[in-house]
């Protein structure tokens, strides 16, 4: 059996190239980004594999009226298995980033490249390394007449990218029995060069917009004013020492082991030199460990504002644009304990429990108590110029899903 896994997919390296290439040429970016969402792209997919025999589908459509056909579509490819009291899982994400500055790249984003071994283009890795392996995993089972132990479906979601309100999140709310605690999930949307780390936690997530008032006046006349700006960059320098003031608390199973606060974006204020600014606006990403309360932060942050006002004479508003906390997966369940033997059993590798600052959509599962493991064999080039994968890592992981699929 796993010679015959082994020799399939070895031997069509090629379909891998065709359908990174594909998938590449048919960008899915959210409208909140510029583009049309994941319509195209989602047929297209569907369409590549009832090519190759595959029948069972299913399309959940969340509505989006700024998305091409007015949906945001998931599919769900379904693989019947011996059993039915479980079903495997392996969720990857059809949508991508922009490519931003096209002048670093070194080729067209849209037009996967091979070269030494490596593909390159917006999505190959993130997260069509996750698509691609997971499809060849299936196709090595069909191809080979394998059926596995239990119902397997892929699933291909929209929406990851920018908060997953039309992709997880709108399936968990809207089919709340999709999902079951004994299920096995795995997300392939995070990883290691290696391949040898599974993630099984996640840092709470908080991002927070900063908005401080002043007065505007002429630049020739300070005093009359209230620069906004100075205020704010006071406070950006304030809040940067938060990562210092948290270090107490730390957590091997994450690098870095300690919570992190990082100023970020910060948005224009005034368009010509010679005026005070009245108003300036930054944003702060907060990456805290899962044993640091939440609003303990928030409290720290709202006296670092209060001490600024009261210095500058401001006033500062804070805006949460984006809160996530996120249990962790318990190390013993069954995914985890089947993906270590079937990363093993091809790769000959130990492998190690880790967590990440980074967020997946593995938090939304595992805040409903439902647990995932999160891993993938990658170089974590997503959102990058010149994002690549290599055709062997996506090979050994298609080999490891099929594994995962028939023990």
């Amino acid at each position: 059996m796993k010679t015959a896994i082994t020799k399939f997919i070895d031997s069509n390296l090629d379909t891998i190239i065709e359908l990174e290439t594909l998938l590449s040429s048919i960008p899915a970016i959210s409208p909140l980004s510029g583009g049309e969402g994941e319509y195209r792209k989602a047929h297209a997919l569907e369409k590549w594999l009832r090519d190759r025999g595959f029948e069972n589908f299913e399309y959940i459509n969340a509505p989006d009226a700024k998305a091409s056909h007015g949906v945001r579509p998931s599919l769900i490819l379904t693989i019947p298995g011996e059993k039915d009291d479980r079903t495997i899982w392996i969720i990857s994400h059809v949508d991508v980033v922009p490519p931003g500055d096209l002048s670093l790249w070194h080729s067209d984003p849209y037009k996967v490249v091979v070269r030494d071994g490596r593909l390159y283009g917006r999505g190959v890795e993130d997260n069509q390394h996750g698509i691609v392996s997971s499809v060849m995993a299936a196709l090595a089972l069909k191809e080979n007449d394998l059926i596995p132990e239990y119902t397997v479906k892929l699933m291909f979601i929209a929406d990851e990218e920018i908060g997953s309100v039309y992709g997880l999140n709108y399936i968990l709310r809207e089919y709340p029995d999709m999902f079951r605690k004994e299920d096995l999930i795995l997300i392939p949307d995070s990883g290691s060069s290696d391949g040898t780390e599974i993630e099984i936690a996640e840092k709470s997530m908080l991002w927070l917009k900063f908005t401080t008032r002043g007065v505007q006046c002429h630049a020739s006349m300070p005093a009359l004013g209230k620069n906004a700006m100075v205020a704010a960059s006071r406070l950006i320098l304030n809040l940067a020492e938060l990562e210092n003031e948290f270090k107490v608390y730390q957590d091997a199973l994450f690098d870095p082991p300690y919570s992190t606060f990082a100023p970020t974006k910060k948005e224009n204020n005034i368009p010509n030199v010679n005026t005070i600014p009245g108003e300036d606006i930054f944003y702060l990403d907060c990456r805290i460990l899962p044993s640091v309360d939440i609003e303990s932060v928030f409290q720290r942050i709202n006296d670092i504002c209060v001490h600024v006002e009261q210095k500058y004479g401001v006033s500062i508003t804070i805006t949460t644009v984006q809160k996530s906390v996120s249990k962790a997966t318990d190390k013993d369940c069954q995914i985890v304990s089947r993906l270590k033997k079937a990363i093993t059993a091809v790769t000959g590798k130990e492998v190690r429990l880790i967590g990440i600052g980074g967020g997946t959509v593995a938090a939304y599962l595992r805040n409903k108590g439902i647990n995932a493991a999160v891993w993938s064999t990658i170089d974590e080039t997503c959102h990058m110029p010149d994002e690549n994968t290599t055709i062997e890592s996506l090979a050994v992981d298609a080999k490891v899903m099929a594994h995962l699929m028939l023990e």
